[in-house]
Order: C-alpha cells, then sequence, then structure tokens
C-alpha cells in the first residue's frame, strides 16, 4: 500500500505504531523487527541509517515492513530536493523534513518525493515536517534558542507553514497534537514520538503522554522504540502498547 493509499482514519491498532529501529547494526534491527510478528511499520532513523545505508529500507521493504525514514532533511531547497527524492525512491512511505528549513525549501521537497516515488512506479510519500523535536520542554526552549514565541505556539505555526508549501503531515509531541489536529483535520498526518506506555520511564524525552492519551488527542501514528525495543519480550510490549491504543476513548 502506497503513502497515498493511507486510509484517513487508522483503526487497526498495529498500522498506528511504529516501532523505531534504533540499533547501530542492520543484523539487530532486523533481528528486532522480527521479533515482533504482528509488527506493520518501523522508523528508521540517523543511527541505523548511518550505520547501514539504504540497503537496510530495501531490506525491510522486502520483508513486508513498511518504512518511516526519518533523517530530517534540513538544507538549502535544492539539497532538500534531492534528499527526498532519493528517499522516495527507496519506497519510504513516510520521511521527514524540518519544517524551520521553510517554505520554499518544504515545498521544493514535497516536489521532489512526487517526483521520486514516480519514477520507480510507487506511490507518494507522506512528507511530515517536524516541528519542535520532543527533547525541549518549553523552558531551555525559550532560553536556549531566544524564541519568544510559546513552544505549542511555534509549532502550530510551523505546521501551517508546511501545509501552506503542500505537505500533508507534521511530526509533534502529543503535547501539542490535539492542538494541531484541531487546525487541521484528517487525513493530515500527525505523527508522535514521545510515547511512553503506562509506567514506562520518559529518557530523554520530556513531552511525554501514553498511548491511549496520544490517540484520544488526535495522532494518526505513535513513535514507539525503548518501551518495547529494550523489553525482555518485544512481541508482548508490542502487543501491550496495541492494547493501550484499543483503550483509548472515543
Amino acid at each position: 500500500m502506497a503513502a497515498a493509499d493511507l486510509p484517513a482514519v487508522v483503526t487497526d491498532p498495529a498500522d498506528r505504531i511504529i516501532l523505531a529501529l534504533d540499533r547501530g547494526r542492520a543484523e539487530e534491527a532486523l533481528a528486532l523487527a522480527a521479533a515482533v510478528p504482528k509488527l506493520r511499520w518501523v522508523k528508521v532513523g540517523l543511527e541505523l541509517f548511518t550505520a547501514a545505508g539504504p540497503a537496510v529500507v530495501r531490506e525491510l521493504r522486502q520483508r513486508g515492513l513498511r518504512v518511516f525514514l526519518d533523517l530530517k532533511f534540513h538544507d538549502i531547497p535544492a539539497t532538500m530536493a534531492g534528499a527526498c527524492r532519493s528517499a522516495a525512491r527507496l519506497g519510504a512511505e513516510l520521511i521527514t523534513v524540518h519544517a524551520c528549513a521553510g517554505g520554499e525549501a518544504l515545498a521544493a521537497a514535497q516536489a521532489a518525493a512526487v517526483d521520486g516515488a514516480a519514477s520507480e512506479g510507487l506511490g507518494a510519500p507522506t512528507l511530515l515536517a517536524v516541528t519542535v523535536l520532543t527533547s525541549w520542554d518549553p523552558d531551555r526552549f525559550r532560553q536556549e534558542l531566544a524564541i519568544t514565541t510559546p513552544l505549542a505556539a511555534y509549532a502550530a505555526q510551523l505546521a501551517a507553514m508546511a501545509a501552506t508549501a503542500g505537505l500533508t503531515g507534521a511530526v509533534c509531541s502529543p503535547w501539542e497534537v490535539a492542538g494541531l489536529r484541531a487546525a487541521h483535520p484528517q487525513p493530515f498526518t500527525l505523527v508522535t514520538p514521545g510515547i511512553r506506555p503506562a509506567g514506562s520511564a520518559a529518557g530523554d524525552q520530556k513531552r511525554v503522554m501514553t498511548p491511549a492519551a496520544a490517540v484520544a488527542a488526535g495522532a494518526s501514528h505513535l513513535v514507539i522504540g525503548r518501551p518495547i525495543s529494550g523489553a525482555a519480550d518485544p512481541g508482548a510490549a508490542f502487543a501491550a502498547c496495541c492494547a493501550e491504543v484499543c483503550a483509548a476513548p472515543g
């Protein structure tokens, strides 16, 4: 299924959860994916991609998994466009770009991603504009970056700019998802990292929420890493997260 064919509202909890393959070796990442029988989506981030390259994306797709390529491209328009064209050719269905690169760069990236996918006979991927990383807390965000706009309002501003540039999705912390969903109804895709099942440690994430609460707030997909990948039984941990999603009100 191409990203363009995603249903407006995802109902199966296994389709909502994206497992972050935060591994430095391809063999470890592939073994983790294989340990979760009902897995549908995986995230390939900077650590794994730097170690294993495009080959790991191709291998995951050959195994029937859908890939969220989370490299957070941020550069001048031409460079972002070239990177997104290449990412789309790999068959990644979700691709991240930093919204703060600006509207011109986002529009160029969007057009190039569509072109790259079409050149391989693939459906257009969904470009996701990264708003504010979940590792920022509001006070440190203001002090260290000298941004006086409140964090939630800043995230909303970036998401609006991305939508104007033609993107159909964004990445935000679960703290901002309700506000962004109100401004960007379905089928706009909202992907939320910073998801921690009940009883899990927050780690280096600052703006976190449980799976049920994030879905209730309007998240399309939840990125979950260590609570599953660090579990003694990743398959059971994944199933527990699915059960939490099913418990979301509404």
